[in-house]
């Protein structure tokens, strides 16, 4: 039989057992509380931090841990220990041991409202000390490598609401270091005043102990949720549910001030970029790729560089829409085609595109996407010669003027940005897979902040990180995700990550490694 968790035991038997529901008026561990002392007329106040029936004396003994210290009193106090046994851990001088019935529910918060309960740290909850410098992220090259450090307990804890902040940090940071820049940048003359606090906890908070310790508090997270609610535009962010790209905004736009990942022709510069479609009643499972292309051709823009990053949102809104049942991630994003300047092959011969039609696209869109408007002059002349091509509109190309010299020895390269996470929603919760380690082969985990609970009113969340064999083989291999989409006609029937996967995605980052090298 498992010995309760309040019991202290010597000798094989219990000195301390656990009160018996019911009997301890209303308090709990975590209540705040006030206590009558014989010393002063005011009464201290404190959270309780642990309840003890003592078996030979009959009584339910206490553990406060007091708001200040009192160590100008004539009072026993330490920092958990009683009778020369720890009961529970705080700092020192302000630990004080009194019966049940010194202790009533502080009668601050008595007007109507539930009394606060502290999220007190249980003890088999990991310590999370603030880790200053510089951690380099994680990097796990095998399945068994992450299936060594997966479990209960790992990543960042969620706490009210916290799930869509949680993930998108964890995707961000913990395999990866694309973002590490907000982590560094000095401060500025534009920058707020908090600038370096905010940027003290994500980094020495958050992110250090993620990558040392695999393993972030909810407290460690409620700092920074409490300054992105404090200084930002959002409000809410310590409570209510958010999506990611709020979180992002809050944080990226309006409180480090970072430099946009995205550049547009158009003059407009974004975090991340959402995908417009029209929908195609002929797509049963498009990849990101094909709606990533119809976006930027429906809108008619480009991108005047290469990102380093690129954050995707997916053509749903939140839990109530989704355009597409099922959407299958791309394990590379190919973007050449979407890069102002950048040099293009003819759809026909190959060689070096000087024109692009937007109007073939339609074409023979499905099997070459926007691949498929771009031509030499040449071929250009001889494609639109067919009657139905020849009221199309082509423009001409600006290409690089570094490329024209090269265009005789080479073929233009194409440019690809690899996916390293990939955030789901289902019925207001957010998950993540993400990737793990380099290479098309490399091994892919799945986070919950939220995967389990212990304790219901008082308890606190459980986070778990677990292996996925099987996401990188269907990344790597489309035919596989498509098999699986065929048998599995209804949702509930598909293999479980597979069905977060397909049916879920909310938003899909990718990286560029090479660029990475140089912002």
């Amino acid at each position: 039989q498992p010995k309760p968790t309040a019991t202290f035991y010597v000798n094989d038997k219990p000195k301390y057992r656990d009160p018996v529901p019911g009997t301890t008026n209303d308090l709990v561990v975590g209540s705040l509380v006030e206590v009558e002392t014989d010393v002063t007329n005011e009464p201290l106040y404190g959270v309780i931090r642990w309840m003890g029936v003592d078996t030979e004396a009959n009584f339910t003994l206490v553990g406060i841990e007091l708001d200040e210290e009192a160590s100008y009193l004539p009072l026993t106090l330490t920092d958990g220990v009683h009778n020369n046994e720890r009961l529970f851990t705080c700092p020192n001088e302000r630990a004080f041991f009194v019966p049940l019935e010194r202790c009533h529910k502080d009668s601050r918060f008595q007007d109507g409202t539930p009394t606060p309960v502290y999220q007190a740290a249980d003890p088999e909850m990991c310590d999370c000390p603030r880790i200053p410098g510089a951690v380099a992220p994680l990097c796990m090259p095998t399945e068994e490598d992450v299936e060594a450090v997966c479990g209960k307990l790992r990543g960042i804890q969620g706490h009210n609401n916290s799930c869509y902040l949680d993930v998108t940090l964890f995707s961000m940071f913990t395999y990866t270091a694309v973002f590490d820049g907000l982590l560094f940048r000095p401060k500025n003359e534009n920058d707020i005043a908090d600038y370096e606090e905010v940027q003290r906890v994500l980094r020495e908070e958050i992110v250090n102990p993620l990558r040392k310790n695999l393993f972030v508090s909810a407290d460690n997270v409620m700092k920074l949720r409490k300054l992105l609610d404090r200084l930002s535009s959002v409000s809410g962010l310590t409570s209510e549910e958010k999506d990611p790209e709020e979180f992002l905004n809050s944080l990226l736009a309006q409180i480090l001030k970072a430099e946009p990942f995205l550049k547009l022709n158009s003059g407009q510069e974004a975090f991340h970029y959402q995908l417009f479609v029209e929908k195609d009643a002929d797509l049963t499972l498009p990849t990101v790729q094909q709606l990533f292309e119809q976006s930027f051709l429906t809108s008619d823009i480009k991108l005047k560089e290469v990102p380093s990053c690129l954050i995707v949102q997916m053509p749903r809104f939140g839990k109530n829409y989704k355009m597409y049942p099922r959407i299958l991630p791309s394990q590379l994003l190919d973007v050449t085609d979407v890069i102002e300047g950048s040099p293009r092959q003819c759809i026909v011969c190959g060689k070096l595109a000087n024109w692009e039609c937007r109007e073939c696209f339609s074409d023979c869109a499905s099997q070459a996407g926007l691949e498929s408007t771009a031509y030499c002059s040449s071929c250009l002349r001889t494609a639109h010669k067919h009657e139905r091509r020849q009221r199309h509109k082509p423009r001409e190309l600006v290409v690089n003027a570094d490329f024209l010299t090269m265009e005789e020895h080479c073929r233009p390269p194409r440019l690809f940005m690899e996916l390293f996470a990939v955030i789901c929603i289902e019925t207001s919760h957010y998950v993540t897979f993400v990737k793990c380690g380099v290479g098309h082969a490399a091994p892919w985990c799945f986070f919950d902040s939220m995967a389990d609970r212990k304790g219901e009113k008082n308890g606190y969340n459980i986070p778990e990180m677990v292996a996925c064999s099987d996401i990188s083989k269907w990344l790597a291999d489309e035919r596989l995700c498509r098999q699986l989409h065929e048998e599995f006609p209804s949702d509930r029937h598909l293999p479980e990550h597979a069905r977060r996967l397909l049916c879920d995605a909310y938003i899909c980052m990718y990286q560029s490694p090479d660029i990475m090298m140089y912002r």
